[in-house]
C-alpha cells in the first residue's frame, strides 16, 4: 500500500498525521479529529469510521490514515 504512493505524498501524510495526533501515541481519535477539524460534520466522522477504522478499535493508525487519504 505504502509502496505505491510517491515518497512526497507519503511524507505528506505522514506529517498530517502527527499534527492531528495531538498527544503523539501513534493513533488519531475521534476526539482529536474533532480538534484538528472543528466544522467536521459528524456525519462525516461516522463514514470516516466506517470507511477508515478498519479494525473497528475507535482510532486510526498510520496505516489506516494512509489508505483511507491515499
Amino acid at each position: 500500500m505504502t509502496s505505491e504512493l510517491p515518497e512526497e505524498r507519503l511524507a505528506e501524510l505522514k506529517s498530517a498525521f502527527a499534527a492531528i495526533d495531538a498527544d503523539g501515541d501513534g493513533y488519531v481519535t475521534e476526539a482529536e479529529l474533532r480538534r484538528h477539524f472543528p466544522d467536521l460534520p459528524p456525519e462525516a466522522l461516522a463514514e470516516l469510521s466506517l470507511a477508515a477504522d478498519t479494525d473497528q478499535d475507535g482510532r486510526y493508525s498510520l496505516e489506516e490514515f494512509i489508505r483511507a487519504m491515499a
